[in-house]
C-alpha cells in the first residue's frame, strides 16, 4: 500500500472514532438488561444467557463514571472432543460487574463471583470442584439506549481449593438487550 493511502485510511478511521465518541448516546442509566454470549477456548466453547441488573451502586467524577451491576446466568459449554470425559457441561453463575464509563458510549468491565458446573471433568480436563471463580475482563460499546455490544476475557477455576486446577479460558462476545 502506498504510504499516502495509508495515513488517509488511518486519518477517516480516527475521524469515525471521534464522531462516534462525540455523538451523545442515549444514556442505558438505571437499566437492567438480558444479554447473550457466545464464546471460545482452546477446545470447547461457551453459549450463555445472563440477566443483568439495574445499577447497584454508581459514582461520577472527571473520570467518567463507575457503575456496579449484578450479572445472573446460565451457560452450556461443548467440547470439540471429550477426551474420555464429558463433551458438555451447564454452568450458573453470580458476578458483581463493575463497568467504568469512560465516554457515554465506551466502556471497561470486570469482576469476580462464583459459578458452579454440573461436571468436574470436562473437555478433557479434571476442574475437581464443581464451585469455581469466574474472574472477567473486556470493554464495550453502547450502541443507542437499549443495545450494548462487548469484547470480554473470561477465566474459570478453584483458586486451587482442589488439585488439580487447571481454569477454563474463554474469549467472548456478548449483546445485551437492555429494558
Amino acid at each position: 500500500m502506498q504510504s499516502g493511502y495509508k495515513k488517509s485510511l488511518v486519518a477517516g478511521a480516527i475521524a469515525a472514532l471521534a464522531m462516534a465518541c462525540a455523538v451523545p448516546a442515549a444514556q442505558a442509566q438505571d437499566k437492567g438488561g438480558i444479554s447473550v454470549q457466545g464464546g471460545f477456548g482452546d477446545s470447547y466453547n461457551r453459549g450463555a444467557i445472563n440477566y443483568e441488573t439495574a445499577p447497584l451502586w454508581q459514582t461520577s467524577g472527571s473520570l467518567g463514571r463507575l457503575d456496579l451491576t449484578g450479572e445472573l446466568g446460565a451457560a452450556y459449554w461443548w467440547a470439540h472432543s471429550g477426551g474420555g470425559h464429558p463433551s458438555n457441561a451447564w454452568q450458573l453463575n453470580a458476578i458483581p460487574m463493575f463497568r467504568w464509563w469512560v465516554t457515554d458510549r465506551f466502556f471497561f468491565e470486570g469482576g469476580v463471583g462464583a459459578t458452579v458446573f454440573n461436571h468436574t471433568k470436562f473437555a478433557g480436563e479434571t476442574i475437581s470442584t464443581a464451585f469455581q471463580f469466574g474472574d472477567h475482563i473486556g470493554l464495550g460499546f453502547q450502541i443507542d439506549q437499549h443495545s450494548r455490544v462487548s469484547l470480554r476475557y473470561s477465566h474459570f477455576s478453584n483458586a486451587s481449593i482442589k488439585r488439580p486446577n487447571p481454569g477454563l479460558d474463554v474469549t467472548q462476545v456478548s449483546y445485551t438487550y437492555l429494558f
